[in-house]
């Protein structure tokens, strides 16, 4: 399904940030530091099984549900 990662990674920042900008940009830039460039996933971009895999492992270590 195309635009999975991008749900994910957005499903993140979203919860973690919980509104706040400041925490946001800071999920983003530990998404970057972890390996995940957030800004080349769009809506329409490909999910290759092993980004997906990886990006999902990211959110269930930082404590984040993706049901």
């Amino acid at each position: 399904m195309a635009g999975r990662v991008k749900y994910v990674i957005d499903a993140i920042i979203m919860t973690r940030a919980g509104g706040n900008q400041i925490i946001a940009n800071t999920t983003r830039a530990k998404l970057m530091l972890k390996g995940v460039n957030v800004d080349r996933y769009t809506t329409t971009s490909e999910d290759p099984p092993e980004d997906v895999a990886k990006i999902e492992a990211i959110a269930a270590e930082l404590g984040v549900s993706l049901n």
